[in-house]
């Protein structure tokens, strides 16, 4: 008789729904687990020494303590929120099979913003990466910051004289939040790892990494890899515009990339193909080809301005 596997989740909304999601999944295998709801790190002991072994992730980081603190068996995130670089002393235990991948604009009123790309309109969104795709396709548009949870932006949204704000679609659709008034901005290119679902564990736990297989999607986790080497290899995090999307059709991978300035007006993309027996690096082809292209001084300018 094994001890159900404790499921280590933050207490939003949507992360109690992805940590459910691999609770059912598992259930289906017949192993028992439960949720354990873990607080901001700011209600943990935090020990030096766990820093020392690289925890970082503004949104991981607190969960990532309570696996190598032995409170938690597997913790559940939202992929694009990860690091690149796992903690030592965590693994990958499963990727799930992805969700929507792509952002949505929630509006207030109309869309008739959008088809005046030299006029004026208030729009909302934190994220780096989406401010300096919108300000490319719209240079005269306002941006706004827009944090919190989901429910929390939304509340704002409608509190805010702004004209829209953007999401993203697995988000909202997820938790059975999304408005009629958005549409799927599919011209945008999503985060890497977007819409995807991320198990860990301890490196040290086989038990629980072999249990989590079952979870895994090959191709998804393929997909995320490619993406997210893609991102590490650029020396990208949250504050460099980064996008990057890799996807599955007839056995070949189709992999898009791109780097913006901060402010949208530069841009460097890439696009490849390549089949799928062929691909295990191609992130970090596609990374290097594009910082040769002109992606290098961009990346170089942002670093700068970072200082």
């Amino acid at each position: 008789m094994h001890t159900p596997i404790r499921i280590g989740t933050r207490e939003s909304q949507l992360a109690v729904w992805q940590a459910t999601q691999v609770q059912q999944l598992l259930e289906k295998e017949g192993i028992a687990s439960e949720l354990v709801y873990i607080k901001s790190e700011g209600d943990i002991d935090l020990q030096t020494p766990l820093y020392e072994m690289g925890v970082q992730g503004v949104f991981t980081r607190s969960l990532d303590i309570a696996l190598l603190s032995q409170k938690i068996d597997i913790a559940v995130h939202s992929m694009k929120d990860v690091p690149t670089q796992l903690p030592e002393g965590i693994q990958q235990a499963a990727v799930l099979k992805r969700g929507p991948v792509h952002d949505l604009l929630i509006y207030k009123n109309t869309t008739a913003f959008l088809d005046d790309r030299s006029g004026i309109a208030n729009i909302a969104t934190s994220s780096i990466r989406r401010k300096a795709e919108w300000l490319h396709r719209y240079p005269n548009h306002q941006m706004h910051n827009l944090r919190g949870n989901v429910n929390t932006r939304l509340r704002k949204l409608s509190e805010e004289p702004w004209d829209a704000a953007i999401f993203a679609q697995a988000g909202l659709e997820r938790i059975n939040v999304r408005p009629e008034n958005s549409i799927v901005l599919d011209w945008m290119l999503p985060a890497p790892a977007q819409g995807a679902i991320l198990v860990v564990c301890r490196a040290s736990d086989d038990e629980t990494f072999d249990s989590c297989q079952p979870l895994n999607d090959p191709d998804t986790a393929l997909c995320t890899q490619i993406e997210r080497e893609f991102l590490r290899t650029l020396l990208g995090g949250c504050s460099t515009p980064i996008s990057a999307l890799a996807e599955i059709e007839d056995g070949d991978v189709y992999f898009s990339g791109q780097l913006l300035s901060l402010d949208g007006t530069q841009k460097v993309d890439i696009e490849k193909i390549l089949p799928i027996e062929k691909a295990n690096s191609l992130g970090i082809v596609a990374a290097e080809e594009l910082l040769e292209k002109g992606g290098k001084a961009i990346a170089d300018a942002i670093q700068a301005k970072a200082k």
